[in-house]
């Protein structure tokens, strides 16, 4: 009895490995092209192959077509496919290749390898698995834990009332390109991740569902449309960027348009689903995308068959090697924005960033919790090659997402990190649609809390946006002056909300300060293109140099203000202008929030000059003092903590009322 068990479990133990064998078997390679040959395809044609939005972007950008935008040529996939036992899964025209399935590995590759156009075929993975309930991954190395809903009760002036994320906007200032209309508008974002599980059901995406914000779905592991039924991790990234639950939770780019796209098999770790990511890549770029946000990553392959060979190494992490590395440059090639998480690694014998966060393109996002402390299992960098790496830093521990189970929970990974700043970069862009992705991607860096010293766990740091909007408004803005009939001209185009102001300021001859003579508020309803005119009189100014600068604020509410000086312009005066010999005064500006100033123009000079300013009841608030010389001079007044009200400003010269202005505080 005892020698028949044995014979039995022996032959179970037989039964079992061939069972193993049979799953691990790779069953699926890879294709590569040598050319792209006889195809019917043209460059001088791409509506054949590309969207009218993905031509306009490489328009927009000045961004040439070359071999990599023609698909892959049709005869050679026909080939492919006319091998007996073998299914063609997933085309990459980037990198001219294909990922094929076959039940015949053995007579089907020596098939394939027979053509001519066939560069080399290797394996990728083994069988894909019959069930479709994958569970969720542990390489996501992330975890939900509950959170009270009573902390989203609270009511704030923003534009959303954002509950539970309020943390995670905040800490980038996102909360002001959202006041500002920024929110994602016509901006169109790929999330490429392991599947979007009840995304059609949950109550973060009511408003993108219900606005038709979602404008198409892709499973390229299963090949079919839908993505709703598989892994939860894509949906949960994506509520990231796209919730709008005012008071409980709200995304950093809620009003943005989403592709979403599973890429991932999220119960192995295959090469094939590096394949697949260069796949869905491509599928938002010929769809026209603007933005990647990707929170997968690959070093090691934990597949069944687990080949060493397709193993990745430190040295790989050098943005070349790696097929992901390689097609996320060529997206930010083709004028595509990526966010891609560093990793999870920090902890682990690993320890640095994975592929494709190494791509020197691409905005690799490292994690730290909301009050700014760099999470422990946040990947390090650099790079291989040096670069540094992560690129920035968001909320990755303690980011608040949605659950397929309809609750709001937190999550700990830079997975959750990656779309945070993928919103913000997106409504950022939408400001600046003059600017290409290496710019905005530049200057998020720049914005970062240590830019000015990086480090290999956050990079250039926490970006604040705001700093960064500020940034890209002097860097756009622009001057020019011109004089006619003793009146100079300064004429500024900017980008502004009707809640940002300019203060315009002059140095006139022989003046060594420069003194703010106007200021007006912007006119844009949205954030947007503006030109504005400003007409200096310069009668009686005494000839020689004049110069101008204009100061924009950005948050005239912030307790500091947001402001910098978006251009200096100067015009030289030949000669004295001289219309009149009468006295002139004007107050500037009028009526004022601030500080005023008061320009004056006498024909001769003033020995004791007298400026007063009083309120309605004669009561003088303000006295000041000086000397003049025959021409105009500004002088500031120090209006800037007197009460709101009407006051009068009087002028005297050698103790004779020379004239009396009515001033308005506002």
């Amino acid at each position: 009895m005892k020698l028949f068990r044995k014979i039995a479990f022996c032959f179970l133990l037989i039964l079992f490995a061939d069972n193993v064998k049979a799953q691990t078997q790779p069953t699926r390679y890879l294709v590569k092209f040598k050319n792209k040959a006889g195809n019917p395809f043209s460059l001088t044609n791409p509506s054949a192959y590309l969207s009218q939005r993905s031509i306009d972007r490489r328009t927009r950008y000045s961004i040439g077509l070359d071999s990599t935008d023609l698909p892959v040529t049709p005869q050679y996939i026909d080939s492919i496919k006319s091998v007996p036992n073998v299914t063609v899964l997933n085309v990459s025209k980037w990198l001219n290749q294909v990922s094929i399935q076959t039940t015949d590995p053995a007579n089907a590759l020596s098939a394939i390898n027979s053509f001519s156009f066939v560069l080399s075929a290797n394996p990728l993975a083994a069988r894909t698995r019959n069930n479709s309930s994958e569970p969720i991954e542990t390489k996501f190395e992330e975890r939900s834990l509950p959170v009270s809903q009573q902390a989203g009760s609270k009511i704030t002036a923003d534009f959303f009332n954002y509950g539970l994320s309020s943390a995670q906007v905040s800490i980038h200032n996102g909360q002001f390109l959202h006041n500002i209309g920024l929110r994602g508008q016509n901006m169109i974002i790929g999330m490429l991740d392991a599947g979007y599980q009840n995304y059609l059901t949950v109550k973060a995406f009511d408003s993108a569902r219900a606005n038709g914000q979602i404008l198409g779905t892709h499973d390229f592991v299963a090949r079919e449309a839908s993505v709703n039924e598989d892994n939860a991790h894509g949906m949960q990234c994506f509520s990231v960027i796209a919730s709008n639950i005012p008071g409980q939770f709200v995304g950093t780019a809620p009003k943005a348009n989403f592709y979403l796209f599973r890429t991932e098999e999220a119960a192995t770790e295959y090469p094939i689903e590096e394949h697949n990511w260069v796949c869905g890549a491509e599928k938002l770029d010929s769809a026209g995308g603007d933005v990647i946000s990707s929170s997968l990553g690959y070093y090691t392959f934990q597949g069944a068959f687990n080949t060493p060979a397709y193993n990745h190494v430190y040295a790989d992490m050098n943005g070349n090697k790696t097929m992901p590395a390689i097609a996320a440059d060529l997206a930010a090639k083709k004028g595509i924005l990526s966010v891609i998480a560093a990793g999870n690694e920090g902890n682990n014998s690993w320890h640095y960033i994975i592929t494709p966060a190494d791509g020197d393109s691409v905005i690799a996002v490292g994690a730290v919790n909301s009050t700014g402390v760099v999470a422990n299992f946040s990947s390090y960098g650099p790079s291989a090659d040096g670069q540094v790496k992560p690129d920035v830093a968001s909320v990755g521990q303690g980011t608040i997402i949605q659950n397929p189970n309809n609750t709001i929970v937190s999550g700990n990974g830079t997975s959750f990190a990656c779309p945070n700043i993928a919103g913000l970069a997106t409504c950022l862009w939408q400001g600046f649609p003059e600017y290409n992705n290496i710019k905005i991607i530049n200057t998020l860096r720049q914005s970062g809390s240590i830019a000015n010293t990086p480090n290999d766990r956050i990079g250039y740091g926490i970006p604040d946006v705001k700093k960064a909007l500020m940034q890209l408004v002097k860097e756009f803005s622009s001057a020019v002056v011109d004089i006619a009939n003793c009146k100079a001209s300064i004429d500024w185009t900017s980008k502004d909300v009707a809640t940002m102001k300019y203060e315009i300021e002059r140095k006139g001859p022989g003046e060594t300060n420069f003194i703010k003579i106007s200021e007006r508020f912007g006119t844009g309803s949205n954030f947007s293109t503006q030109h504005y005119t400003f007409v200096d009189d310069l009668q009686n100014t005494p000839a020689g140099n004049i110069t101008y600068r204009i100061r924009q604020i950005i948050d005239t509410a912030a307790a500091t203000l947001s402001s910098d000086y978006i251009d200096t312009v100067s015009i030289n005066l030949v000669q004295t202008c001289v219309i009149s010999n009468e006295n002139i005064i004007v107050l500037q500006p009028n009526p004022t929030r601030g500080q005023a100033s008061i320009k004056i123009s006498t024909p001769t000079s003033i020995q004791s000059l007298q400026i007063k300013i009083t309120d309605l009841l004669g009561q003088a608030l303000i006295i000041l003092n000086q000397t003049k010389q025959a021409g105009t001079v500004v002088i500031p007044l120090p209006t800037g903590n007197i009460a709101t009200g009407k006051y009068f400003v009087s002028v005297y010269g050698e103790g004779k009322l020379i004239g009396t202005r009515e001033l308005l505080k506002l």
